[in-house]
């Protein structure tokens, strides 16, 4: 065989042990050469008739990613897609039908395609972790399993576990996998090669979904179970933004997880979701995602040990979640009361994050409180993260500057004022960078690595490697007012609060932008951030782009009207959720546009002013940063698919009927229509 992604050994007792190594990759995935040559073993071991098959990975990266995303783009047509799909089912019923058992030995990832093709042995081992390293994440590129994963993780583990599965996305550790049924045991790897040997001579009965699962798939209770999923799924995705939940939901309500047709039907419909504008965009957010992963040079120290002064919100998250990823924290503030509420949450933030006792403690340990401010002296990465103040912050810095050690990384989190300014008062300007997180910090997945004109390559690159190690996402963008998520939140804000001065409901505002698909209208998401931080941004803005400063903000301020963290701001919040009346009144019937558009004017503008030079990633960062539609592929994106010239016009038509906050920035000469993006 010219391919060389498998190898295959028989020993001297009759097992066989076909183990994946992907050619020229870090990690396997399952493109259609890999599928091609495990079908020629196939055909290998079932003529040899070995006593057992041990299906493994030589690669440290772990079992099988998934399938080769890459080949989602040469899929033209639905039958291009079914006849792909299809071939892949073969090759995986081909492996399940094997005369003798077969165990699949899970070193580390295996996901999507790679779960798919474990469930088609018999056994299933894991390497024993607390990380979520098995699941089916299909849905978060629009579509959803089509090697036979809609009716083998239902087979094994039941119709809810497998739904959990399926329709979030979020894969499990290996404890919750074993609990549901789809591994079988736990592994090392000192003892994996003897565990699936043991388990290949005891033959124990292989997983199956539990009784009462098998009842709720009988054709009487499906209807029911239906509803109850699709209600579930209505809560957080709409039909027809996001196809893919409901089809899964469909195909096991139609074929109950059962027979040929089922998997027949599954390769149909994967094919009909591959070829939608949902699915195409998704997947080149998941491409967008992966090149915000690959920025940065690994030629640069790295950070261990971060110091962060300021223990409010913000910069009390950051040094818990930089804890939390392994780093030494040191937190300092004014006084050790000040600190105390921070690793207060730290604390909660560990127990939902950390199950085993002593990681946690190991983990809390790391985060220390530090009034006198020793940790700057030791620290790779100091943080600032104080209340927006230029003169109080200078006067930080020139404190902490001389007990840094040479060569460690001074940046902020200044989420308004420009670097340019701050770092006016600091000795080597030129490696003073910023780090703009977003609350909530454990939540929230960019992190805006902010240089100016001469900053030093080598000091990004640290920001960025440090971001990366935390498990963020880094977007470099230049000193300018608003960075990029904060200027293009700015103009749907803004006039959100304009619809609310023409007497437009709160709850009509917001459900426009939902239906649109951002995660949260604007109304919930001001007094989500703070109604005092979304003036304070106005202000900056507002000052450096002679926009007016909502009067409405003004007037909740002054009343106490704090948004979520005060308990009341545009609406009453109980238990951290709005309470929003129903929709009510009158509706402009351009709301959508007016509130969508001037985000993507904003983000145009963003790009024409050089403060992101890369319009892909500039699309991804608003998407990681604002929540923008994911399914429709960044605001850029969003106006090549509406077409550049009619969403130029419309601006106009807006900036006619209201005023010039509408007018199209000049940048837009320089966005082409009809640009695919490169990977």
């Amino acid at each position: 065989m010219s391919e060389s992604h498998w190898s295959l050994e028989t020993d001297d007792g009759g097992v066989a042990w076909l183990a994946i190594d992907k050619a020229d990759s870090g990690a396997n995935v399952l493109s259609a050469a890999v599928l091609t040559e495990l079908n020629d073993h196939l055909e290998t071991l079932e003529a040899q008739a070995p006593r057992g098959v041990v299906v493994y990975s030589t690669k440290p990266s772990g079992f099988i990613m998934g399938a080769d995303i890459n080949e989602f783009s040469g899929i033209e047509s639905p039958e291009q897609g079914y006849e792909l799909i299809r071939s892949g089912q073969k090759v995986l019923d081909r492996l399940e039908a094997l005369p003798g058992p077969t165990v699949a030995v899970l070193n580390g990832f295996a996901l999507g395609g790679g779960l798919e093709l474990a469930l088609a042995c018999n056994y299933r081992i894991a390497f024993d972790t607390d990380r979520r390293i098995i699941g089916l994440p299909e849905v978060q590129l629009g579509i959803h399993p089509g090697f036979g994963g809609t009716v083998r993780a239902i087979r094994r583990a039941g119709v809810r576990p497998a739904m959990q599965l399926m329709l979030t996305g979020a894969p499990v550790d290996p404890g919750k996998a074993r609990r549901i049924g789809l591994i079988d045991g736990t592994c090392n790897a000192d003892d994996w090669r003897q565990k699936a040997v043991d388990m290949l001579e005891r033959k124990p009965k292989e997983a199956e979904a539990p009784f009462v699962e098998r009842l709720l798939g009988s054709a009487l209770a499906r209807p029911f179970i239906r509803s109850v999923l699709e209600k579930q799924v209505r809560g957080k995705a709409r039909r027809e933004h996001y196809p893919a939940p409901y089809a899964i939901i469909d195909l096991w309500a139609k074929h109950g997880g059962r027979g040929d047709t089922a998997y027949r039907a599954e390769a149909r419909s994967i094919a009909e979701l591959m070829c939608t504008p949902t699915s195409r965009n998704l997947v080149r957010v998941f491409f967008l995602q992966n090149r915000l992963k690959a920025q940065g040079s690994s030629d640069v120290p790295e950070v261990r040990h971060v110091h962060v002064v300021g223990a409010g919100v913000m910069g009390g998250d950051i040094a818990a979640w930089c804890a939390l990823r392994g780093m030494q924290v040191t937190l300092e503030d004014r006084e050790l009361k000040y600190i105390e509420p921070a690793l207060e949450r730290a604390g909660k933030l560990y127990a939902k994050r950390v199950r085993d006792d002593g990681k946690r403690a190991e983990t809390t340990a790391r985060l220390r409180a530090d009034v006198a401010g020793d940790g700057a002296a030791e620290a790779d990465l100091v943080i600032e993260a104080i209340f927006e103040d230029l003169e109080a912050k200078q006067t930080l810095y020139r404190r902490l500057l001389e007990r840094m050690k040479p060569g460690a990384i001074l940046a902020t989190n200044t989420s308004s004022i420009p670097l340019e300014e701050l770092r006016s008062v600091v000795r080597e300007p030129e490696r003073f960078i910023g780090l703009h997180f977003f609350n909530p910090v454990a939540q929230l997945p960019l992190v805006e690595v902010i240089r100016c004109a001469d900053t030093e390559r080598e000091a990004l690159d640290i920001g960025v490697g440090f971001v990366k190690a935390i498990g963020k996402l880094p977007l470099e963008c230049g000193s300018a007012p608003g960075f990029v998520v904060n200027r293009v939140l700015a103009p749907y804000m803004a006039e959100a609060m304009a619809l609310v001065d023409e007497g437009v409901s709160l709850a009509a505002i917001d459900k426009a932008a939902e239906t649109f698909g951002m995660p949260v209208g604007p109304v919930e998401l001001i007094d989500s951030v703070g109604i005092d931080v979304a003036l304070h941004v106005s202000k900056i803005l507002g000052a450096a782009m002679n926009r007016p400063i909502p009067k409405r903000l003004v007037e909740m301020v002054d009343a106490g009207k704090l948004g979520r963290k005060a308990g009341e701001g545009f609406y009453r919040w109980e238990d951290g959720k709005a309470q929003k009346p129903a929709a009510e009144g009158a509706v402009p019937s351009d709301i959508e546009d007016r509130l969508i558009l001037p985000m993507v004017n904003e983000a145009v503008a963003v790009y024409a002013d050089g403060v992101v030079d890369d319009i892909d990633l500039l699309d991804a960062g608003v998407i990681f940063g604002t929540g923008f539609a994911p399914f429709r592929g960044g605001p850029i994106k969003y106006a090549r698919d509406r077409g550049i010239d009619e969403t130029i016009a419309r601006l106009e038509a807006l900036a006619d009927a209201y005023d010039d906050r509408f007018k199209p920035y000049p940048g837009w000469s320089r966005i082409e229509p009809n640009q695919e993006s490169a990977r």
